[in-house]
């Protein structure tokens, strides 16, 4: 496995994780790769505020077990330059972060130069993208679209289910679609029943119900709004319970990334949705955990 430390470092897969402070690390990716699956889990335009309100209140009480939300900063203002940063390693950060070198990065990319040797507790790998690196090192990697940008009806849809040895996506896993994310969660049980046990899985989904359109989860609401947003991840919330529960029969832990790529707006300061620079944009909810 690429980068392993002399010294071997306990990881715990009971307790959830969360954000390191300055200067230590609160996971080592060399010992999860190799020895765990991994799941990444993208919440597409999550807001931060809506994600901790809904939190506090005990509404999205799976995602709770885990340790509460990190607020962290977006690696983009959407889908497209936010998952080209996440892919290449660069995930979400602490909000409170100055610097680069106060980041806490579970991937490390080689070859991107910034650093001589690989960061403390970073998995480092070569080749363009996490997944890359992580096939490299034996791993299946899956990738389930969500949002248009994985559904490979064109050539920009096609770049990043692309970077996958195996991607899927279908209309039924798309932004319209009120049961998107359950059609998402079967989709993949039924698939991991069939994967082989021994070999360790990569998987991205992306979560596409709490993207506009939302209004449809809130009963006799015509138009997306924060409160639409909020009943969408609390929506989402049961359904990945039934995806973590179906996961843990696989054999082994699994470690798990849960985060936004971006917030959206409903008309804050005259503003509407993503794309642009905001608050509502740029501040999003992040969480690591074992299962």
């Amino acid at each position: 496995m690429t980068g392993e430390r002399e010294e071997e470092r306990a990881v715990l897969p009971h307790l959830p994780l969360t954000s390191a402070s300055h200067g230590k690390v609160s996971v080592d990716m060399r010992q999860v790769v190799g020895s765990a699956d991994i799941l990444f889990v993208c919440l597409d335009a999550l807001r931060y505020d809506a994600a901790a309100q809904e939190e506090a209140a005990g509404r999205t009480p799976v995602l709770g077990r885990y340790g509460a939300w990190q607020k962290a900063q977006a690696p983009g203002t959407f889908t497209y330059p936010s998952h080209h940063a996440m892919f290449a390693g660069f995930l979400p950060c602490r909000d409170d972060v100055k610097n680069q070198a106060q980041r806490e990065l579970l991937f490390y990319p080689t070859a991107i130069g910034l650093r001589r040797s690989v960061p403390e507790g970073a998995y480092g790998f070569s080749g363009s993208t996490i997944m890359e690196g992580l096939a490299q090192d034996g791993y299946d990697t899956w990738c389930v679209g969500g949002v248009s940008f994985f559904d490979k009806r064109s050539d920009l849809g096609r770049v990043f289910p692309g970077y996958f040895k195996k991607s899927y996506w279908n209309p039924s896993f798309g932004c319209p679609v009120k049961e998107s994310t359950r059609n998402q969660v079967d989709f993949i049980l039924k698939k991991v029943e069939d994967a082989d046990a021994k070999k360790h899985i990569f998987l991205y989904l992306n979560v596409s119900a709490i993207h506009y359109p939302n209004y449809f989860y809130l009963e006799g609401t015509s138009c997306d709004s924060l409160k639409t947003h909020a009943a969408a991840l609390r929506y989402v919330d049961g359904h990945l319970g039934r995806l973590f529960d179906g996961w843990k029969r696989r054999r082994g832990k699994t470690f798990v990334i849960c985060c936004s790529d971006h917030g959206t707006c409903y008309g804050e300061d005259g503003c509407q949705f993503h794309g642009i620079c905001h608050p509502a944009v740029n501040v999003v909810p992040y969480k690591h955990f074992f299962l």
